[in-house]
């Protein structure tokens, strides 16, 4: 089942460019959960994010967006996580700077909103997952949709 996932994920990412507002259809990996989930895989080495939603019908929708992930002297973990809690107007204390429509999924580690959408594409945070305003604000709405146990953020090299 996992050897199925990861080759039906690998066909998306292999057929669908990179783009702000990347949109597709896959109905592969629907077909095999069966379930509603929402998956969020971030590679930080090609600074995209690929999320895939199956809905209560089993129709899969994918998302690819540009992020932007830790810069030098700042690393964002790899591994696999549920996300712990969602703030929509989060501010950091730690970096005094806002994190709009944050989904924080390791520690104070997070996918949220940057205004510095210029920089997507290439690491520029502090080791957080940046996504442009509008992506954010759908993958908060799509975690709270569907739910905080039937989500998954994974983060690979």
């Amino acid at each position: 089942m996992k050897t199925i996932l990861a080759l039906a994920t690998a066909f998306t990412l292999f057929l669908t460019a990179p783009s702000q507002a990347g949109f597709s259809f896959n109905f592969l990996p629907a077909l095999v959960t069966g379930k509603p989930s929402v998956t969020a895989t971030v590679s930080l080495s090609r600074q995209i994010v690929v999320v895939d939603v199956v809905d209560k019908a089993g129709l899969n929708r994918t998302y690819m967006w540009k992020v932007s992930t830790g810069k030098s002297g700042y690393r964002t973990p790899t591994g696999s996580w549920k996300p712990t809690w969602l703030s929509r107007d989060h501010w950091s204390k730690k970096y005094d700077a806002p994190m709009p429509f944050a989904v924080f999924f390791h520690g104070g580690y997070a996918i949220h909103a940057t205004d510095a959408v210029a920089r997507l594409g290439q690491p520029a945070s502090h080791g957080c997952v940046r996504l442009a305003p509008d992506n954010a604000a759908l993958f908060f709405d799509l975690v709270k949709t569907y739910g905080k146990a039937n989500t998954k953020v994974v983060i690979t090299e």
